[in-house]
């Protein structure tokens, strides 16, 4: 007797099979829709590149939107051609193999934070944010959760806001003040 264990089985760690195109000789759960949404996408894109300035001259401000936009149409029309006749595969389904409750989860949190990050400004959005997305993802206790949220968010704020002086959105949090409170102190009030 042979043992088999298919790459798709449900003792798998959730990895992908690494093969380029999915698996090969087969289509799998979504493939064709996503690849004629590309096609369509790329139409769209093609369409609103020639409006920038038509097919004036190749060194028009519309060339390169319309070249990188052909391009693009070309390859996902290959791909489309070479996906339809594939037969789809039976043993993976789109919600637990290509885009599972856990990945749908992180899109709504990343969703949640560009609309939250305007009114609430960077450091709240930021940390709520982390809060979830580490607890989801690591399955930790809160003081794990808590302390790699914040550290990584005070990293962050460090690199990007006080070295590169990166502005970000304030929001409820009174950062400019606190930051000139900051000043005066070490700086003597200069």
């Amino acid at each position: 007797m042979q043992d088999h264990v298919h790459p798709h089985d449900s003792a798998r760690d959730g990895s992908s099979d690494a093969t380029p195109g999915g698996m090969p000789g087969k289509r799998r759960p979504g493939e064709l829709l996503f690849t004629v949404f590309l096609v369509l996408f790329s139409g769209v894109l093609l369409w609103n590149a020639f409006g920038i300035s038509g097919f004036e001259a190749l060194s028009g401000p519309g060339a390169v939107p319309m070249a990188t936009a052909a391009v693009m149409l070309v390859s996902a029309l290959i791909v489309l051609v070479r996906t339809l006749p594939l037969p789809r595969t039976t043993d993976e389904t789109v919600m637990r193999d290509i885009l599972p409750p856990l990945a749908i989860v992180i899109v709504l949190l990343l969703v949640a934070y560009g609309l939250l990050l305007r009114p609430l400004g960077f450091l709240p959005t930021s940390a709520l944010f982390l809060i979830a997305a580490i607890k989801i993802l690591s399955r930790r206790g809160w003081g794990f959760t808590v302390a790699v949220s914040l550290g990584s968010l005070v990293l962050i704020y460090l690199v990007f806001r006080i070295v590169f002086s990166v502005l970000m959105p304030a929001g409820i949090v009174p950062e400019g003040e606190m930051l000139q409170a900051l000043r005066d102190l070490f700086g003597g009030g200069v």
